[in-house]
């Protein structure tokens, strides 16, 4: 299967986009208001938590990072587990700001989320240029998650700390 791959400029520096999408402890609002946990070290657990840390979404390991400019982890969907694959952030200097490159590869025919997965994508490049460069998330993406978090309860068991953890993720 091919490689997702997409690129967004984003006029604020380097520096602020690397500080944004390695940020961990605090809410990452372009990533659906989740939360980076990991010590970003090559081979370090990587989780990306509900903002109550009640849910894990995402689990992988680090790669390779190399600030402020590559940035690659394994990445399973703790909602619909598919084999692991890999996330290749890279950053570029551009003029006024950054060029962001993400790159979703190692997709495997088995894969559930292959489709739904670039979308998210898209999605979170567009909500991250705008968080960074205007300082918030568009006002019907907050209502959004504010809904979301009112149903957290409906969310597959799959995705509870506790399974996460049992599941040695």
């Amino acid at each position: 299967m091919e490689d997702h791959v997409l690129s967004i400029d984003i006029m604020v520096p380097v520096q602020q986009v690397w500080d944004e999408i390695t940020k961990t402890g605090g809410i990452q609002k372009a990533l659906y208001n989740t939360v980076l946990e990991s010590d970003l070290t090559p081979g370090a657990k990587l989780r990306y938590y509900s903002p109550d840390r009640k849910r894990v979404f995402v689990v992988g390991e680090v790669v390779e990072i190399e600030p402020p400019t590559k940035f690659v982890h394994t990445y399973v969907m703790t909602m619909k587990p598919d084999p692991p694959t890999v996330v290749t952030w890279q950053l570029a200097e551009i003029p006024g700001g950054c060029r962001l490159s993400l790159t979703h590869s190692g997709w495997t025919a088995e894969a559930k989320t292959y489709k739904s997965t670039e979308g998210g994508w898209k999605e979170i490049l567009g909500l991250l240029k705008h968080d960074l460069e205007t300082g918030d998330v568009p006002f019907k993406t907050r209502m959004m998650y504010k809904m979301m978090s009112a149903f957290m309860f409906t969310m597959p068991k799959s995705t509870k700390t506790e399974e996460v953890e049992r599941a040695g993720w």
